[in-house]
């Protein structure tokens, strides 16, 4: 399986919260990489939360998934997918 996937990564001493979205053919192991501060995007965060991942049969399908999800209309369609749980962390 490939995952393309949404971390919800948080600076609390800048009080900013940011999406990174990402790919990957091992999700365990890529979010254990990116907590463990190996990463060199996400490692600036305190706290890195896996909040969203879809699971696909095919890499090439899990990439453009991943691509879409950057676009506008896929952040537009993570605000509405993730709009609760949002709400209750102050980001929407």
């Amino acid at each position: 399986m490939y995952y393309a996937y949404i971390l919800l990564c948080i600076n609390t001493k800048q009080s900013r919260k940011i999406f990174y979205i990402g790919c990957t053919d091992s999700l365990e192991k890529r979010i254990r990489n990116h907590k463990s501060k190996s990463v060199k995007t996400t490692k600036r965060f305190d706290k890195v939360i896996l909040v969203y991942y879809e699971a696909c049969e095919n890499k090439i399908d899990a990439i453009k998934r991943e691509k879409q999800l950057k676009t506008g209309f896929g952040r537009g369609y993570l605000k509405k997918r993730l709009g609760n749980y949002l709400k209750n962390i102050g980001q929407s």
